[in-house]
């Protein structure tokens, strides 16, 4: 097997802009797929996120006595599509109000916890509960208003959508096409070294002999592709942190978990070896006839 890598480290050498070409479209391919996997495991959190949080919220009118609230409240624990209910005081919301715009204090000046109404917010089970939840709502005659976020949701399940067949169908294009380049080059050299295998052959060397050198050097095409991929990955996430978290908000998706991180290694390093073991092994098997 050491002579085998001897072999393999010269074929590389010999011929370094053929190396690069297959380095750089298996770099390319894995880093669309673990792209990929990190926007879709992204929009599923935050799908999970938003179904988690408080989902309808209803504001009351001015005058509302806690009563009222409560027996709205205990009427609305009753359906079994209720899963969790908040009262939100006018002080608690003024609480909220400064928070989340504690960086314009333009937007602080003359609001005062008057102003603002008091608010109950409604976690169901699923998304399409909301819509019956809301109507039993705006029944009630001390409620002005009921928001219903139900478009975030189902703007993220479409978008979660998407991602999955745009991002699938693109990496199983990358991947054939990186298995085909992978098969090109292998066959190249294999015709660039016609003589020299002849002469192997002549001299007794084994088929194993002859093919390994190919097959390793396939392989090592793919793992240098998807090593560099998860390193320019995680170095762009690290790096773009602290910029994205801002949009992010509430949203906990960075920085991200290093298990995830390291599991996303492991799975690309397995395709790596299937992808360059299988273009090296059918370049092996088209063009070197033993």
């Amino acid at each position: 097997m050491s002579r085998a890598i001897t072999f393999t480290k010269r074929n590389i050498r010999r011929t370094p802009f053929q190396a690069l070409a297959a380095s750089m479209v298996m770099f390319l391919t894995f880093l669309a797929l673990q792209v990929f996997i990190i926007l879709a495991a992204g929009s599923q959190t935050a799908l999970r996120y938003f179904e988690s949080k408080p989902q309808a919220i209803a504001f009351f009118k001015e005058g509302t006595t806690d009563q009222d609230i409560s027996k709205i409240e205990d009427a609305l624990l009753q359906e079994t599509r209720v899963t969790k209910t908040k009262f939100i005081s006018k002080d608690m919301a003024l609480e909220i109000y400064r928070e989340r715009n504690k960086n314009d204090p333009a937007l602080l000046e003359l609001v005062t916890a008057n102003i603002l109404p008091a608010s109950l917010e409604i976690s169901t089970q699923n998304p399409e509960d909301l819509q019956p939840i809301a109507e039993i709502l705006k029944r009630e005659p001390v409620v002005s208003e009921v928001i219903i976020p139900e478009d975030v949701v189902a703007t993220l399940t479409s978008a979660t959508r998407i991602i999955r067949i745009v991002g699938g169908s693109t990496v199983g294009f990358l991947l054939v096409f990186a298995t085909l380049v992978i098969v090109m080059i292998i066959g190249f050299k294999i015709r660039l070294k016609r003589t020299e295998i002849e002469i192997m052959r002549l001299l007794g060397a084994s088929p194993s002999f002859i093919r390994n050198p190919f097959i390793l050097e396939g392989l090592f095409y793919g793992i240098a592709g998807a090593v560099t991929a998860w390193a320019f990955s995680y170095i762009s996430l690290w790096y773009f942190t602290p910029f994205l978290q801002g949009y992010l908000g509430e949203v906990e998706l960075l920085p991200v978990n290093p298990l995830f991180m390291l599991g996303l290694l492991g799975g690309s390093l397995t395709l790596a070896l299937l992808v360059g073991g299988l273009g090296s092994f059918a370049a092996v098997r088209r063009y070197l006839k033993i």
